[in-house]
């Protein structure tokens, strides 16, 4: 079933302590679909999903009648498919989902100058500077909930907390349409009976590593003594989850928005329309956009995908991090969903760019937690490499074309001792950074 099919749903229905609760995440209910509703009212109550219904397409988005027969945005159409047969699949409009996006933040910002959107149907609100004007922070959620169904015909639902991390938590629990508030003084009677996968930066073989020490909630984790998490999980991820167990976020709402960006793009001799093909270039620019980052000691918080048609069309799509990043993987991760529907089909592909906005030097702010160290510490290492044997050196497996490592292994063979054992110290070298930092080098590319 679905994380968020509705059916753990809880809200706020009386009188609550919100006077030390100045944050809000404000979550607009399956957006692309709502919006789709507004001209469609009658598959209202049926299982619609939003997305690419041929080929390699994937989920955008889903209603919660689609939710409950286990169907998420991002899982292939046909696996979807499969497990809400039913379903109706609308191919979207990206321009109609924009034009609502600019009209709910509109609304945002009226109400408070604080604002910190996440991506184009979701953002943190740091209302302590409109109580005066508009209330506690309870009556603005409210009042934002009744202007945004009221404006755009869409409901949202919030989670009002003393922290980021707790509103967003809360904004999740309270879906579909509610508004949840968290008091303060609650914080840890809220959070504690929540399972593990709560906890950001929990994903599947954390969870799992969780799981194997009787770890199965958060309080769990809030209770366990701190060598035995570390030997688990490791110290970095063992100080964050222990934070986050004991409802500590320091971040504060941040507004300001950087110009800069950084960022590749290729125009091809021939249109490429094979998908892996097109993912490989996609690899290699995010990794081209990541050394450039960490040359320039920046991260990113946005990843901008770029690309043009064979007929000169061109698309742009956005994915906005919780953490920023300069990290090859998470920018290729976020720019491949990214890609999602938007090749495949016999679709002739001239330019691909990817680039990186929203940047801010690297290891400023309070970080809450950082899903890439380990892969950092590898490509850091890498960076280390190519400094000293040149940008060829080393790169991932699927940037190696087929037979080009056999001719490289026979290349070294018929090379002086000096270049060989150069190579051969390049390879070491990473080899013993992956190592310390536990990468499977499986999982990027090869």
């Amino acid at each position: 079933m679905s994380k968020q099919d509705g059916s753990s749903r809880q809200v706020t229905t009386g009188p609550v302590d919100d006077s030390a609760t100045p944050i809000l995440h404000v979550d607009m209910d399956a957006f692309f679909v709502s919006v789709e509703l507004l001209s469609r009212p009658e598959l209202r109550g049926k299982p619609v999903l939003v997305g690419g219904a041929a080929g390699r397409g994937v989920v955008s988005a889903a209603s919660y009648e689609a939710r409950r027969y286990g169907v998420n945005s991002a899982m292939p159409m046909s696996v979807a498919l499969q497990r809400c047969p039913n379903a109706i699949v609308l191919r979207g409009d990206y321009a109609s989902y924009s034009r609502y996006s600019k009209r709910v933040m509109e609304i945002f910002e009226q109400v408070t100058p604080l604002v910190e959107p996440l991506s184009i149907d979701e953002a943190f609100l740091d209302v302590s500077g409109a109580r005066r004007l508009h209330g506690s922070p309870a009556q603005i959620a409210w009042t934002i909930r009744e202007r945004v169904r009221a404006e755009t015909g869409l409901t949202c639902s919030i989670g009002v907390a003393a922290t980021k991390y707790v509103a967003k938590v809360a904004s999740g629990r309270a879906k579909p349409d509610g508004m949840l508030v968290v008091p303060a003084a609650d914080t840890l009677s809220f959070l504690h009976p929540l399972p593990v996968s709560a906890l950001w930066g929990v994903g599947r073989v954390t969870e799992e590593s969780l799981t194997r020490l009787g770890l199965r909630t958060v309080g769990d984790v809030a209770e366990m003594p701190s060598d035995a998490l570390e030997r688990a999980v490791g110290p970095a991820l063992a100080a964050r989850l222990a934070r986050l167990a004991n409802g500590i976020d320091p971040r504060d709402v941040e507004t300001t928005r950087s110009e800069k960006s950084i960022g590749h793009e290729v125009t091809f001799d021939h249109d490429l329309r094979d998908p892996e093909q097109i993912r490989r270039e996609l690899l290699r620019l995010s990794d081209d956009v990541a050394v450039r980052l960490r040359k320039a000691g920046a991260v990113g918080r946005t990843v901008v995908l770029k690309l043009r048609y064979g007929d000169f069309r061109t698309v742009t799509r956005s994915r906005t991090l919780g953490e920023p990043t300069d990290v090859a993987r998470r920018i290729y991760d976020e720019a491949s969903a990214a890609l999602g529907e938007l090749v495949g089909d016999g679709a002739r592909i001239r330019l691909i760019g990817v680039r990186a906005e929203q940047l801010r030097p690297s290891g400023g702010g309070a970080a809450l937690w950082d899903p890439d160290e380990e892969w950092r510490e590898a490509e850091r290492a890498i960076d280390e490499v190519t400094a000293r044997f040149g940008r060829g050196a080393v790169r991932p497996a699927a940037l190696v074309r087929p037979g080009e490592a056999a001719a490289r292994v026979e290349s070294i063979r018929r090379t002086p001792v000096d270049a060989a054992m150069r190579d051969r110290a390049a390879a070491e070298a990473v080899e013993a950074a992956e190592g310390r930092a536990g990468v499977d080098r499986t999982q990027f590319g090869g």
